[in-house]
């Protein structure tokens, strides 16, 4: 069995603590490594190096930062195969799925490496004579980066290669659930030509690893992508250094279908949204208004396409659709949302059932149910999970009104082949991104941020970097007398 290591300083090393963590495969159940328990001591010396680095790797010009994140990228294509395999067997996602989120990664290094020539600062007016004001922007310090288990190579590849592009030391806590992927990206990063002290990598839990990033005084940024409540205790952490907070949390997407949609569009893309990672994102659509007149026709295209869905092993079959959720209580979290929902008047139109010849993984049917209203929980609270509510609606302003009418304000979407009608939905809605006619999945050169209890800042793109920068104005008087 494999026994992972931290990556402190240029080095790997054991942890203080001599306490491990078992990692499982979620289509079997059955322990496939094992990482260690990381300490606050062991959290503590990776922040002394990334602090004492800081001071070199920021000095570095920003060609050769761009230099080193692009072959971090190299080096990933060619280990894709195996990070494809490592991706599948600790987190479940099926093959496809999981070599489209390794590609993305991949992708991520080299689209962030561009940015090395595209840091750039102003000139500013100055309302005094012979005086000119540079607005410089500057790394914003060591950052605390912490993965989580729903996408960890992505977002493995978000936060590093940001942070080291902005000229950022980072000090990395991969899951606890998903470490195997973070190991192998990390032998990558050990290999090449990077100062000690700029990538460290710390395994273990939240309460302790987190933590102990979000409440030092040596970092100024942490970026979390995970729950509300996990976002609520960084804040809390950071709050007594004022330590900047960059949040992806959860999402209750509302996808909106008009009278005037394409069904079988909609039923594919919202199928799509719903089972992408066995429902395991925040940007899944999590619940459906569908106008009363299609609703009948819309329904019964929805449950016979979720029936289709091939649920299967995320390593041993290459035609799945759809794994298994990422741990026992993962699922039985969902299994209790829906039993619930189910009680207090939900009916079940497709799936709902462990399927069957899967023992041993967290497996569940992606599932559709109709006869929902707006006070349920399951329409109201975050599902993480392959089950899908959908109501109907008469009129369309009401529709907005329940869509926007939620704690979260992450994705949304429409379906309309009416563009006045697109135009006018996708102008009410109060979420930090909104779909039309598509899938709910960002794009890299965008801006992938939240609204409400979705989060602080942002991801991807010019203004993703951003979040990394700090601005530095300088005033520079000058004489102009030279006798």
């Amino acid at each position: 069995m494999q026994e992972l290591k931290l990556y402190i300083n240029g080095e790997y090393t054991e942890s203080t603590s001599n306490e491990w963590i078992d990692i499982l495969n979620p289509s079997s159940g059955e322990v496939i490594s094992r990482m260690p328990d990381g300490t606050k001591e062991d959290a503590e010396k990776a922040i002394d190096a990334a602090y004492e680095a800081q001071k070199e790797w920021e000095q570095v010009p920003s060609f050769k930062r761009g230099q080193i994140v692009r072959k971090i990228g190299d080096e990933m294509e060619k280990r894709r195969e195996k990070l494809i395999s490592l991706l599948s067997e600790e987190q479940g996602k099926p093959y496809e799925q999981a070599s489209a989120e390794v590609d993305m990664g991949i992708d991520y290094f080299r689209y962030m490496s561009e940015w090395a020539r595209r840091i750039e600062g102003e000139v500013i007016q100055s309302d005094r004579p012979n005086e000119n004001i540079f607005l410089h922007k500057r790394p914003i310090g060591v950052i605390g980066g912490i993965v989580p288990w729903n996408f960890p190579v992505f977002i493995f590849a978000r936060k590093v290669a940001t942070a080291l592009i902005a000229g950022c030391s980072i000090v990395l806590k991969p899951s606890q659930q998903t470490p195997n992927t973070a190991a192998e990206l990390t032998e990558i990063i050990a290999a090449l030509d990077l100062p000690k002290g700029v990538y460290n990598m710390i395994t273990g839990t939240g309460s302790t690893i987190g933590n102990a990033l979000a409440g030092s005084p040596k970092v100024a940024m942490i970026t979390m992508t995970g729950g509300v409540g996990a976002g609520s205790k960084v804040m809390e952490a950071a709050a007594a250094n004022i330590t900047k907070v960059n949040l992806e949390l959860g999402g209750k997407a509302p996808a909106i279908v008009t009278k005037n949609a394409d069904l079988d569009l909609a039923v594919e893309n919202i199928k799509t949204s719903r089972i992408t990672n066995a429902g395991q994102a925040c940007t899944n659509a999590e619940r459906v208004y569908v106008h009363e007149s299609v609703a009948d026709e819309f329904i019964n295209k929805l449950a016979d396409a979720f029936s289709k869905i091939k649920v299967g092993h995320a390593v041993n079959d290459r035609d799945a659709e759809m794994g298994p959720l990422v741990s026992e209580d993962r699922l039985n979290t969902v299994k209790e949302a829906l039993d619930k929902a189910v009680q207090d008047g939900a009916i079940i139109a497709a799936g709902g059932k462990r399927p069957e010849g899967l023992d041993g993984g967290f497996f569940l049917e992606p599932t559709v149910l109709t006869n929902v209203t707006d006070d349920m929980d399951i329409m109201r609270e975050e599902i993480f999970g392959p089950v899908l509510p959908v109501t109907t609606y008469s009129d369309l302003d009401d529709a907005i009104r329940k869509a926007n009418d939620s704690i979260y304000g992450l994705s949304s979407s429409v379906y309309t082949e009416d563009y006045h009608e697109a135009m006018y939905v996708t102008n009410k809605l109060r979420f930090g991104e909104t779909f039309v006619n598509r899938e709910n999945f960002e794009a890299i050169q965008g801006y992938h941020a939240g609204m409400r209890q979705s989060g602080l800042g942002g991801a991807d793109g010019k203004h993703g970097l951003e979040d990394f920068l700090v601005t530095q104005v300088v005033y520079m008087q000058y004489k102009t007398d030279f006798s």
